[in-house]
């Protein structure tokens, strides 16, 4: 299984240019890649800067023929033209996807400023066995409303954890039964730097024994230091640093095999990530 997480900023590259299928194309060099994960994709958001109203959901799942996409959608509110605009995240696979669910985190109050954050969990049944994939884009401006985001992500991980080792009754139609896994991947803009100790909470053991989550780059790459994710381009928002990771259950941390952060691509402020499992 080869996975590509990225923050694509709707697109929008460091020369202002907005285009999903340089995006595609992009990722598409990297690898022959069985998932992509993005976060900050919008639909109908004209504000941002250098985007028109394109259904970039949409879009991506057209450049993807024979990929299933699954949208996060964390902002959904009105255009002010009869319409609606929606901003968050998209998971697109070539695996079969037996159930997709969408997490709300939790949204405390911050005065600073902020707004709704998704998780996608989709179970997609791979060449490693049943896998969910899961992704989401953590809170930029507040620790807090990130640690609240951080123990919300927890609670999904441990519920379907529960759920797969108690089965459901099985019933007809909406009770049809679907696959459970105890094996996880979750990636994505976590806006935390690898020493933030709202990480390591991410990464804590779980007191009931739960298998806990790996940052894979550690896995792998043992002390190396994480390669630099974000502002490498433009300082704007801080000084270049990692704020992007693949994390998965101790199972699959064993089988990756490779992992590779693109820190040359200017397609997006954040760099992608590859990762490669066996």
């Amino acid at each position: 299984m080869k996975l590509i997480t990225w923050n694509i900023q709707w697109a929008r590259g460091m020369d202002n240019r907005v285009d999903p299928a340089r995006v595609v194309a992009h990722a598409r060099q990297m690898a022959d890649f069985d998932v992509l994960c993005l976060q900050e994709v919008a639909d109908n958001f004209p504000e941002l800067d250098g985007n028109d109203e394109t259904n970039q959901f949409g879009r991506f799942a057209e450049l993807l023929p024979g990929f299933t996409a699954i949208e996060g959608i964390g902002v959904d509110v009105d255009d002010g033209r009869g319409g609606r605009s929606r901003f968050g995240n998209l998971l697109l696979t070539r695996y079969p996807v037996a159930q997709a669910l969408r997490h709300l985190l939790p949204w405390e109050a911050a005065e600073t400023r902020n707004m709704p954050r998704m998780l996608i969990e989709a179970m997609a049944l791979t060449p490693l066995g049943p896998v969910r994939l899961m992704t989401t884009h953590l809170e930029y401006s507040s620790s807090q409303l990130r640690a609240a985001q951080v123990d919300g992500i927890r609670e999904a991980h441990r519920m379907a954890l529960a759920r797969h080792d108690k089965p459901r009754e099985a019933g007809p139609h909406t009770y049809r039964m679907t696959p459970g896994s105890a094996s996880a991947v979750l990636t994505g803009d976590f806006n935390m730097r690898p020493d933030d100790p709202v990480l390591a909470r991410l990464l804590a053991p779980f007191d009931g024994g739960e298998p806990p989550l790996v940052d894979l780059w550690a896995s792998v790459m043992g002390e190396a230091p994480h390669p630099p994710t974000a502002n490498l381009f433009d300082q704007i928002y801080g000084e270049p640093g990692c704020l992007d990771y693949v994390l998965a259950t101790p199972d699959l941390a064993a089988r990756a095999r490779a992992v590779i952060c693109d820190v040359e691509t200017k397609v997006s402020d954040h760099q992608p990530i590859l990762v490669e499992f066996d």
